[in-house]
């Protein structure tokens, strides 16, 4: 497998310079040069694998050669250590639990599998530390924090937005020291990832790191999100319908996955993005305009991205095509408002307690299933509840039970490093 870049002005390149390299250097994101179909045969018996087998199906293509056989398998299991369930709450509609990983985010996947790819990588060429650089809107820094922990020849620097996520989140990448370091901008979300790309690109900044990125704009974090979308259509396949599936996205990295497995011939029938007040992806489903804008505070702080990164690999997905864009995804935006009274509406209906993020995937969910209410219907949970814990227990007048893994990180004392521009942010790197 060959990516390129969809800035078009880079030489090409294998999955592991990909990974090594996270961005390309003409500021471009790596893409497949070619997305593999899967066999008919592959998805009639489903049913009949495990979800390590489905992994190391959907994913061994884009790898290739890069990684053996038998390691690919062993880093798929090692990042599979967890259980994904399945909550029916009405009729129609499901919702999958996407973080019961040791961070209690979905993005435990992608940062898992990416660690050990790295470190795979790392470990047989001998080769200088690599600098992880990540932005995180919240969720994203947890979760590459605690899987690349410990990891020989890597070092972890995180940027993340301050005051702009939540107390637990926060915790979760500036509490675990050794490898990990983390640096509270002064700024928004997009300011941290516009800092991480322009790193990439400076020469300064390049003599003294070798540098790559674990945001979903790197293919090692991006493309194993793609495995939730198996492992749903393997449960919910014996129902017969077909399956719409409700994503909250910010950055769009998990959709795009989600979209790409559709490409390579999942029969998942509909893709809904569903986001925040921070819209430009479906106003763009209306009006055929991209138009970023700088993002917006919400509850629902893992999607307060004004620029996603990754819809320039959805466009490339359907060839640049808004028609073919439109006919596998739609689009809607939700208020605070809305966000509140859909986790009382989720918990009235089934007990089920959902995040805010959690929450914007059913509204937008059933906004789609009104008009086509012939269709089964999914939404991701992407965060635990307890992430989000003051909302949470306001909007349902209760208290939420800690997990003992939470327990441990909020006693644990924060330790990161202001910055207010690139800079500081430059000087820090360089020294």
């Amino acid at each position: 497998m060959i990516y390129a870049s969809l800035n078009n002005n880079s030489p090409s390149v294998t999955f592991k310079d990909a990974v090594i390299r996270g961005l390309a250097p003409d500021k471009g994101l790596y893409f497949p040069k070619k997305i593999p179909k899967l066999s008919k045969s592959f998805f009639d018996n489903i049913e009949s694998l495990n979800e390590n087998e489905i992994a190391y199906e959907a994913i061994k293509h884009y790898v290739n050669f890069d990684i053996s056989k038998n390691e690919l398998k062993k880093i798929i299991s090692e990042t599979l250590s967890f259980n994904f369930p399945i909550i029916k709450i009405s009729e129609k509609i499901y919702s999958m639990e996407l973080y019961q990983g040791p961070t209690l985010a979905f993005k435990d996947v992608g940062a898992r599998f990416m660690a050990r790819c790295l470190g795979y990588f790392n470990k047989k060429e001998r080769s200088n530390k690599i600098t992880v650089l990540v932005a995180t809107s919240g969720d994203t820094g947890g979760a590459v924090a605690d899987g690349f922990l410990d990891v020989d020849g890597i070092n972890v620097i995180i940027l993340y937005p301050s005051k702009k996520v939540s107390e637990i989140q926060e915790k979760q990448l500036t509490t675990l020291g050794k490898n990990i370091s983390a640096l509270e901008v002064n700024g928004t979300f997009d300011d941290c990832q516009e800092m991480v790309k322009k790193s990439f690109l400076d020469k300064d900044i390049i003599k003294k790191n070798k540098l790559t990125s674990a945001n979903s704009i790197n293919i090692g974090r991006w493309l194993p999100q793609m495995f939730y979308y198996f492992f749903a259509y393997k449960y919910l396949k014996k129902t017969n319908k077909p399956i719409v599936i409700s994503v909250p996205s910010g950055n769009f990295g998990n959709i795009c996955a989600g979209l790409l497995s559709k490409k390579m011939g999942l029969p998942i029938d509909h893709f809904i993005a569903s986001t925040n007040i921070n819209d430009v992806v479906p106003r763009y489903l209306k009006t055929n305009k991209y138009c970023p804008e700088p993002s917006i505070q919400t509850i629902s702080n893992a999607m307060d991205v004004g620029n996603p990164s990754n819809f320039v690999r959805i466009a490339k997905i359907f060839d640049n095509n808004f028609k073919k864009i439109k006919s596998s995804l739609s689009g809607f935006q939700f208020s605070d408002n809305q966000t509140k009274e859909a986790i009382k509406e989720i918990y009235e209906k089934s007990k089920f307690i959902s995040d805010p993020h959690g929450a914007v995937g059913y509204l937008g969910l059933k906004s789609y299933l009104k008009i086509n209410n012939d269709k089964l219907g999914l939404f991701m949970g992407t965060a635990h509840p307890v992430k989000f814990i003051d909302v949470v227990e306001k909007t349902l007048d209760m208290k939420l039970k800690l997990p003992e893994k939470i327990k441990t990180i909020i006693k644990k004392e924060k330790k990161s490093t202001k910055i207010n521009n690139y800079k500081e942010l430059k000087n820090y790197l360089i020294e």
